[in-house]
């Protein structure tokens, strides 16, 4: 994607200081062994298809992770088509104050119980923008009566939230409709996912 051909060894993470949450620190992660093999981890089933991947981090000392745990039922708030969810990012590079993402309000555009061209997502409509891949798509709620995916209502007293997977990009440049990787692709990947491909280096 670069306009350079230049190929990505390396990201970094900004992290939460151990003990100063709301101080951050970066944190450079390799994509690559020292055989030049990718690191990260893609869907085992779908591969690239699936727009997002694994990383696992190795340069950890002296930060805090507050992760959104796929691995936890959560609180099973209702979630279908129609209704609103939040995603939590960093549009056009921006920050929401410090290393904070900006809140981003989309409504979900087709049934997530079902798979979107067969491929563990579902469609939500938001004004997404570049820098917003990759980010975290929850149903947010401040408390009260809240419905439930059992079809009933519970009353809560603060803020709640479901993690319903990760945002990728819009289906095209003309269109609001963009993808939400679901949880359980996620667990997947992080679970049984297979190493990425090497990267395809164009003539110089």
């Amino acid at each position: 994607m670069s306009p350079t051909g230049a190929v990505p060894d390396e990201l970094v993470v900004l992290h939460n200081v151990a003990g100063a949450l709301g101080t951050w620190q970066p944190k450079s992660e390799r994509l690559y062994d020292n055989q030049g093999v990718p690191v990260w981890l893609e869907h085992p089933q779908h591969g690239h298809k699936v727009d997002v991947i694994a990383l696992p981090l190795a340069e950890l000392d002296g930060v805090d992770i507050h992760p959104h745990d796929p691995w936890s039922d959560g609180v099973q708030l209702a979630f279908g088509a129609g209704g609103f969810v939040s995603i939590i990012g960093f549009p056009f590079g921006l920050a929401g104050g410090g290393a904070m993402g900006i809140w981003v309000q989309g409504a979900i555009a087709t049934e997530p119980v079902i798979d979107f061209n067969d491929l563990p997502c579902f469609l939500i409509d938001s004004r997404t923008r570049p820098g917003q891949s990759g980010s975290p798509v929850i149903i947010y709620n401040a408390g009260g009566a809240v419905p439930m995916q059992d079809g009933g209502t519970t009353v809560f007293g603060g803020p709640v939230e479901r993690f319903l997977g990760v945002y990728s990009g819009r289906i095209n440049e003309q269109s609001d409709l963009g993808f939400v990787w679901k949880a359980e692709a996620v667990k997947a990947i992080v679970e049984s996912g297979h190493r990425g491909p090497m990267p395809v280096i164009g003539p110089a």
